[in-house]
């Protein structure tokens, strides 16, 4: 059986394009894979973090994680920073990874260059050999994301084969090379009020995300305020019509409609129609993933799935990283035992 690992930061709530985007996939995969799922607070802290607040997040997330649909029986959900060698593989994997590949990451680029290389933490800068090793350390062959991380899945196959050429036996790699499954439809959602831009859970503008706990009536305030167009046809034009084609590509991905079916079914009905069905079909996906979410942060419950995930996801880890560190040279060499 293949393994799967993915990882989402508890920075706030995840948005309904979280959810398209990753978490979605998570339902279907758990059932083929043997699957990791992390709360990765380890990167949150590239910047400031108020520290109950971080804490707070990081359980709502792991609740959301369960409430959605992933089980625990099936799927080791457990927290990063409660695995120790997480933070020791990515000293490893920096010190096998050069400045330049880092300075060319996306995030550090439009960061370094808004606040000046002063302006941001050096974890900022490290932080993908972190993420190079979320993966590694479980022997992931798939990793499911938003076409957007593209770029660290790029990084960690190249770190891969590098590491893998300098320090393996003949048929005896250390590392598995992962691969990365983007979703067919939605795996970019767009902000609601800007839809050339991609939807974010830190946008200042509340109207612009749909956040997984906001309440029936914010989502249906937040639907009927999306930008579209003044036309009232609906059809998927990305390029000319950027904010129609979002929402059908959201209302595609939170029901079984494909994109097709939902342009030919409200053919001439205009967009309040339209925008109020997609509300509703939001509104009803949403709901029971809320009731849920709260029934696990006033339990027992989700400790319990924590503290049994982390055992698990310690074993494999540590495994991984004695690998690595053999590999390297650090360390006595292991006694063979007698």
């Amino acid at each position: 059986m293949e393994t799967i690992f993915s990882g989402i930061q508890p920075s706030g709530t995840p948005t309904i394009g979280n959810y398209i985007g990753a978490i979605k996939q998570f339902i279907n995969l758990q059932n083929d894979y043997k699957c990791y799922f992390c709360v990765v607070d380890e990167h949150a802290i590239t910047v400031p973090q108020a520290p109950l607040e971080l804490r707070q997040q990081t359980l709502s997330l792991a609740a959301l994680y369960l409430a959605v649909g992933l089980n625990p029986k099936k799927a080791t959900i457990f927290i990063q920073s409660e695995v120790s060698a997480h933070a020791e593989a990515a000293w490893i994997i920096q010190c096998n990874t050069t400045i330049g590949e880092l300075e060319r990451m996306t995030q550090f680029k439009d960061k370094s260059q808004k606040n000046g290389r002063t302006g941001v933490s050096a974890g900022l800068l490290t932080y993908p050999p972190l993420m190079v090793g979320d993966i590694v350390l479980y022997n992931a062959n798939l990793v499911p994301v938003g076409d957007d991380q593209k770029q660290h899945l790029e990084l960690t196959r190249d770190f891969v084969e590098r590491f893998n050429k300098r320090y393996s036996q003949p048929n005896q790699e250390i590392l598995t090379m992962p691969e990365v499954k983007i979703a067919e439809h939605g795996s970019r959602v767009m902000s609601l009020q800007e839809p050339t831009k991609k939807m974010s859970k830190s946008d200042p503008n509340k109207k612009a995300f749909i956040s997984m706990l906001d309440e029936p009536d914010i989502i249906r305030k937040k639907i009927k305020s999306a930008v579209t167009d003044s036309t009232g046809i609906i059809e998927y034009d990305p390029e000319n019509k950027p904010g129609i084609s979002n929402l059908l590509s959201i209302f595609s991905a939170v029901t079984d409609f494909t994109i097709d079916d939902l342009v030919l079914k409200y053919n001439g009905q205009g967009y309040g129609v339209f925008k109020a069905d997609l509300a509703e079909a939001i509104v009803d996906l949403l709901l029971p993933i809320q009731t849920r979410y709260n029934e696990l942060l006033h339990s027992d419950e989700l400790d319990v799935i924590l503290d049994e995930g982390a055992q698990v996801a310690r074993l494999v880890a540590n495994k991984t990283l004695q690998r690595m560190k053999n590999g390297i040279g650090l360390g006595r060499k292991p006694r063979k035992r007698k």
